[in-house]
């Protein structure tokens, strides 16, 4: 790779000659406070801070983005706050995916335009981490991505509570009774106890976990609880690291390799994965060019080779990120799946993967298990394909029960999200263990944006007969928290006029997990009969970002990025010369 030196630097565009628009940009920085002393021949670091008060993962970046500052005048550097669009989870409505790409863009925007030589990426979140990597993929910076951690494991009378998984379980239980509004109120209290995100194997840990598998973290930086004065360091170490990478001209395109994306698959089954990994990280492969470009089949592949070994829940039984960490954490499963991994991928510390490996250890053999004893046989998800979803839908295996594996049964369909809460809590509605829940119309377009509405709640009247799981449908997706026989991301959606728009409350449909199949048991003739009386959908945006959105937004097979941002890295940074 090419060394960079003061006269290169991209930042030196902006104050080095000696003309009317750099003095501009010279007497503007000085009215900051700033001296020629913070930027002549240092590289300018870019630090997009996802923090805002209503953001609940990311509390702790207000100060996490001094830590990366001290870090970056350490290396001697010269960094600047740049703050971007803050997605929080648990309270952006209809869902955090609907503004992904928004922030993806913002993110490659605000590199572009400003003096930037490199970036520290700060985010956790669900839609946060895919969000910052989409945008400086495509901007073509050295970059680093600092992880905001997991949140300390919740607590309620002794018992440890997980984000969401413990939710949707206490819920349960008190629709059937067996809990008081009271105990409900009090695992409300109970269960986030600190800055940091999701604490189960949700999206949140598994798309951070995702970025440290690709290269784009410190090792073992995606482990550490957001708490932990460790976390203190890490953000400091981002800060000294990222100036070394300006000078390296350690870019994206000169570090990246399909075997990055490759080696972020086969993790993402071994940790027992949000389903919501597969849209990210399509997405991500594809912004980082034809070369790195993944798709589903490259997750059934792994599917059928890596075990779920980490034994966090959702997938696990027990277990959370707090103790992933003190058993060893990314650095030491990566290490038990070494013989899978392609350990000559670069990373963001100028090492190869398998450098970063080395001295690697587990201190927990239940939490973080050896291959010959994995918490489940083959990887955390399985993509299934057949009439009913033609580009593929996708199931967590890991996390249902198993005899919904292989199941045929009647739909009961719905074509919005308050009808089928409606039905669900009605006492007499006309359902079975056996039947098939059916959600549609909630797709990248239908939603609009996606929400993780796939984890449909089982009808009361069931769940006052004790039935704990049920196969489910849907073109929406679901919390990397949730579990359950949940079948989602159908592709196409129904909303434009997929499959599954074609189905009726009776069909009966099969799915056969081993054999990745799903097939709605109505003859072609049928269907086309059926789809010569349906119409098309109105599109659900007049104006504003939302009009862009549904004009240009991809199927959950694509990654659902933006079709208009989906390039190679691109033109080289600051092309045109507008830039």
């Amino acid at each position: 790779m090419n060394k960079k030196t003061p006269e290169s630097l991209r930042s030196a565009r902006w104050f080095a000659p000696d003309d009317v628009r750099s003095f501009g940009h010279r007497s503007r920085a000085m009215q900051l406070g700033y001296g020629p002393e913070d930027w002549v021949g240092k590289p300018v670091v870019a630090i997009i801070n996802t923090w805002s008060d209503i953001g609940t993962c990311h509390g702790h970046f207000k100060q996490r983005v001094e830590d990366v500052k001290r870090g970056v005048l350490q290396a001697g550097g010269f960094p600047l706050e740049l703050p971007a669009l803050s997605l929080s989870e648990s309270l952006v409505k209809p869902t955090t995916m609907l503004y992904r790409n928004m922030l993806a863009m913002e993110t490659e925007e605000l590199l572009r335009s400003h003096p930037i030589d490199g970036a520290v990426l700060m985010g956790g979140c669900d839609k946060t981490t895919p969000g910052l990597i989409l945008g400086a993929l495509s901007a073509g910076l050295p970059f680093i991505y600092m992880p905001a951690g997991p949140m300390l494991s919740g607590n309620w009378k002794g018992q440890v509570l997980g984000s969401g998984s413990d939710t949707w379980k206490y819920w349960d239980d008190r629709r059937a009774g067996k809990i008081t509004t009271q105990q409900w109120i009090e695992v409300e209290g109970s269960i986030a106890r600190s800055h940091g995100h999701c604490m189960t194997m949700g999206t949140a840990s598994t798309m951070t976990g995702i970025a440290e598998a690709c290269g784009f973290t410190l090792p073992g930086a995606s482990s550490i609880p957001a708490v932990d004065s460790n976390h203190i360091r890490m953000a400091a170490e981002c800060g000294r690291r990222v100036v070394g990478m300006v000078w390296e001209d350690l870019t994206p395109a000169s570090m990246l390799s399909r075997a990055s994306f490759e080696n972020a698959i086969t993790v993402a089954m071994a940790m027992g994965c949000s389903t919501n990994a597969i849209i990210h990280l399509v997405a991500m492969s594809r912004r980082a060019g034809a070369h790195c470009a993944i798709g589903l089949e490259d997750f059934d592949k792994a599917s059928r080779k890596v075990p779920v070994i980490a034994n966090i829940r959702p997938s696990g039984s027990t277990y959370l990120m707090e103790d992933f960490y003190y058993a060893g954490g990314m650095r030491a499963m990566m290490g038990v799946l070494k013989d899978h991994l392609q350990l000559d991928a670069l990373t963001v510390s100028g090492k190869t993967l398998g450098d970063n490996l080395q001295g690697a250890e587990v201190y927990n053999h239940d939490v973080i298990r050896p291959l010959d004893n994995p918490i489940y046989a083959e990887g955390a998800l399985a993509v299934l394909r057949g009439n009913l979803a033609p580009d593929g839908c996708v199931i967590k295996p890991s996390a249902c029960a198993p005899r919904y594996l292989q199941h045929t049964g009647p739909a009961l369909v719905f074509d919005d999200y308050p009808s089928m809460k409606a039905a669900t809590d009605d006492e007499n509605l006309d359902v079975t263990a056996d039947h098939i829940l059916v959600l549609r119309n909630c797709g990248p377009q239908g939603g609009p944006g996606m929400p993780e509405w796939g984890m449909l709640p089982i009808p009361l009247k069931l769940v006052k007969q004790g039935v704990k799981d049920m196969l489910r449908i849907s073109d929406a997706r679901m919390s990397g928290t949730s579990y359950g026989a949940c079948i989602l991301h159908v592709a196409p959606e129904a909303y434009i006029g997929g499959n599954l728009a074609l189905v009726k409350t009776g069909d009966m449909i099969t799915v056969d997990v081993p054999m990745r199949r799903i097939h709605l048991e109505v003859s072609d003739e049928v269907l086309a009969e059926r789809r010569a009386g349906w119409s098309p959908l109105p599109k659900r945006f007049e104006r504003g970002y939302g009009w862009m959105f549904s004009r240009h937004i991809m199927q959950a097979d694509q990654g659902c990025d933006f079709d208009f941002l989906e390039t190679s890295f691109g033109a080289p940074v600051g092309e045109p010369d507008i830039y």
